[in-house]
């Protein structure tokens, strides 16, 4: 071991001898400077222009890594530096004839090795504690910054920094010219960056090339999750190529055969890649979230779900359409990012079994529009070639039709998720995340181990559909396929029930009754009474003018719709769009309206009649959502929305207050809580109003959490983490231009400074 220290201090002294140590150094803080100044100043701007940051992340995050921060950043130029400084370290004893003088000392090879590698990770470490200085700014300038994810990245840095040593150490090893050295490297950071992205159509071969390649092994660290297959990959790495340098030095001096040689450096490389590939199997990884809240953790309420799924068998099936849009996500090529998107659930499940089912078939709205007068399979052979794939591997439609019917899917990448005999469909979806989040694989997973919730809508009465795409209809909240947030994806299970022609299912979550135009019967008005007395839970959601529709319905419940129609004042929408507000017991509902409650947001509701309540009624009655008294009241007559502008007029019977929109009604029945919700309008729900963007409401959240709370809390899956502290930078921008002199003046110019000297005084010598 002293050996090795010696070597090292040898190196570090000629490395610190040549200008080049200190020009990387100076450069190096130069840029980390530059690039941390420039990412504070934008985020310093952001908030000093109340742009706000999304507290749903961390700043920490947003500022250092791991996609485009800082700690990115300086990644993507480290591999510039290490060839420059490792081209020396065996060309040099090389090409001046002092190798032999090694060879002829009983210095043994892997001290030689090992010392100079132990140089590097000493100046490794330098340029370390310059990223450092940044890290400790970071600290101090973001409120409650997460340490635990600026460290994490501060280990992937300096690991990736030794691995890029480790190469170039071998490289240097391999001529006698420095310049050769230095390229070699840099070929060879690019073989190992590449070599992810080749033959990833073969299984064994594709998990071998993608455990070499080293293109985003320190993206983990950076965002603040250590796994023992990252740390592994590092130190196999570095474990290769110093082992493959010590075997070069070593046959310098023995005149054993070409195959010896040869079986050395084939089984230095065959151990790391066979170590590598176990230590990358799910059960043999080991996790640490260092991330204040655990973001890269699945939340508590999934991991319980993910427990309770216990020793059983889960597969996963993907099931994807060569004519569909996103078959290269579901492509071969991409296993390996699909494997990366369920590693947080192999981490605790880490037996599931994936399958992968290729097809072609048609497509909805996509079938031979860009290829006129070609077959199906005509236009399936051309996709093939496109892609590169090969046609055979895929099932025709009438072959895959006799395994499974995926037209109710549109044929659509999709994956079936089987366990203990049920099944069910985990869906991509039209937006632009494409595949589900936490969220959605929660809700999947545990609609196969409990029953389902089952919402049913009231038809019959011209009631709102739950099957049509119109403006006024509800097919985007309940069973649209393609729409992540809709109750079928969200966990729950949709139906109709005709009140003229069958009884109320029992096993309802709850009964949604939605802007009927006709009376209900007596017969439908007496199904929904004996309903409600025997605790069933109940959505009513009206409309200005239905009030003698609903309001017969209402009357057991002591509420009633009021005549007339709510109308709010606005400089650019119609009187008619009310815009309430959530009340403190509305926030309750779940942790996003909590949210919404607290950013003050609101639901946008057009046509919007008032509700008024008695509280002798049984029922503990609490509004959920009230008009502003300021800028709406109660309007009694005809409202004409083509006229001059709409006036508070008192002397009509105008009424100016706050007025209840949603009442949430509960109270106990055969022991168990019963749950009513009435809702003066029924377009809150609708295909229009979740897709309005001219105004910034909580329609979303408020309607999941409705159904939610109609489910006592078992779905939608709440997968929400503690709110970051780290939102808030403690600096301005006149704070940053100073700090700016410091980071790209001052520290430079005192390394520089120093730098000079230090050369200065040793040539002198």
């Amino acid at each position: 071991m002293r050996t090795i220290i010696r070597i090292a201090k040898l190196e570090l002294s000629t490395l610190f001898y040549s200008p080049i140590a200190w020009f990387i150094l100076v450069i190096f803080l130069y840029q980390c400077g530059m690039e941390y100044s420039s990412i504070l100043e934008n985020a310093v701007m952001s908030q000093e222009l109340k742009s706000g940051f999304n507290t749903a992340t961390f700043l920490t995050a947003r500022l250092f890594g791991p996609s485009f921060g800082f700690y990115p950043r300086i990644i993507g130029k480290l591999y510039l530096y290490i060839p420059l400084l490792t081209m020396g370290l065996m060309s040099r004893e090389t090409s001046s004839g002092t190798i032999n003088l090694l060879y002829s000392s009983p210095i043994k090879v892997r001290s030689i090795i090992y010392g100079k590698f132990l140089a590097m990770m000493v100046y490794n470490f330098i340029l370390l504690l310059i990223i450092g200085i940044y890290v400790i700014a970071g600290l101090i300038h973001i409120r409650h910054a997460d340490a635990g994810l600026l460290f994490s990245g501060l280990l992937g840095i300096y690991l990736l920094l030794c691995t890029y040593a480790a190469i170039g150490l071998f490289m240097s090893s391999l001529t006698s010219y420095q310049v050769v050295a230095a390229l070699c490297t840099l070929v060879t950071f690019a073989l190992l960056s590449y070599i992810g992205t080749i033959w990833q159509d073969i299984d064994f071969v594709r998990d071998l090339t993608y455990f070499l390649s080293i293109s985003g092994r320190a993206e983990n660290m950076l965002g603040g999750l250590i796994t023992s297959k990252d740390l592994l990959y590092f130190l196999l790495v570095i474990f290769i190529f110093l082992g493959l340098s010590i075997y070069k030095l070593q046959a310098g001096q023995e005149s054993g055969s070409k195959l010896l040689k040869v079986s050395r450096y084939v089984g230095i490389v065959a151990i790391a890649l066979f170590i590598g590939y176990m230590s990358s199997r799910p059960r043999f990884i080991a996790y640490y979230d260092a991330t204040a809240t655990k973001t890269r953790t699945l939340s508590a309420n999934v991991q319980k779900i993910m427990h309770e799924l216990g020793k059983n068998s889960l597969e996963v099936t993907s099931y994807i359409n060569l004519m569909d849009r996103r078959f290269y996500a579901g492509s071969p090529r991409q296993r390996n990012n699909d494997m990366a998107r369920w590693e947080p659930y192999l981490r605790f499940k880490p037996d599931i079994k994936f399958n992968y089912v290729y097809y072609y078939d048609s497509v909805p709205g996509n079938f031979g529009r860009s290829n006129p007068g070609m077959t199906l399979e005509q236009i399936a052979q051309k996709n093939a070639k496109t892609y590169k794939a090969d046609f055979s591997n895929f099932m025709k439609p009438e072959a895959i039709r006799k395994i499974i019917d995926l037209r109710p899917e549109e044929n659509r990448y999709v994956m079936q998720l089987s366990y203990k005999g049920k099944k069910t469909f985990l869906r991509l979806y039209n937006d632009i995340m494409v595949f589900p989040s936490e969220t959605e694989t929660a809700a999947a997973l545990k609609r196969l181990m409990v029953k389902l919730p089952r919402i049913a809508f009231v038809q019959g009465e011209l009631e709102r559909s739950i099957e049509k795409t119109g403006d006024r209809d509800y097919k985007t909240l309940t069973n649209e396929i393609t729409f992540r947030y809709a109750l079928v994806n969200q966990g729950f299970d949709v139906d109709t029930v005709s009140l003229e022609r069958e009884a109320i299912p029992e096993d309802i979550a709850a009964l949604v009754i939605a802007d009927p135009k006709t009376p209900f019967s007596n017969e439908a008005l007496t199904k929904i009474r004996q309903y409600l007395d025997t605790g069933g839970n109940l959505l009513i959601a009206g409309e200005p003018g239905k009030q003698a529709i609903l309001n017969p319905v209402l009357e057991p419940l002591g509420v009633q719709m009021m005549n007339g129609t709510l109308v709010q004042e606005s400089k650019n929408f119609s009187p008619d769009l009310v815009l309430p507000y959530l009340t403190p017991v509305a926030a309750h509902l779940s942790k996003a309206v909590q949210r919404a409650f607290e950013d003050s947001l609101v639901v946008s509701m057009p046509g919007l009649a008032g509700l008024s309540y008695q509280k002798k009624s049984g029922f503990k009655v609490q509004p959920l959502l009230m008009t502003d008294s300021n800028v709406s009241w109660n309007k009694l007559g005809k409202l004409v929305l083509d006229s001059a502008d709409v006036a508070y007029k008192p002397e009509e019977g105008d009424e100016k207050r706050s007025i209840p929109a949603a009442l949430a009604l509960t109270r106990n029945v055969g022991g168990k809580e019963q749950r009513i919700v009435v809702m003066g309008d029924a377009d809150f729900l609708s295909n229009a109003e979740l897709n309005r963007y001219n105004v910034h409401t909580a329609n979303f959240v408020f309607n999941t959490a409705i159904m939610g709370w109609f489910t006592y809390g078992q779905f939608p899956i709440d997968t929400t983490r503690p709110r970051s502290e780290d939102t808030i930078i403690d600096q301005t921008g006149d704070g940053v231009g100073h700090l700016k002199m410091l980071y790209l003046g001052v520290f430079p110019g005192i390394l520089l400074f120093t730098g000079i000297i230090l050369l200065v005084r040793r040539r002198r010598k």
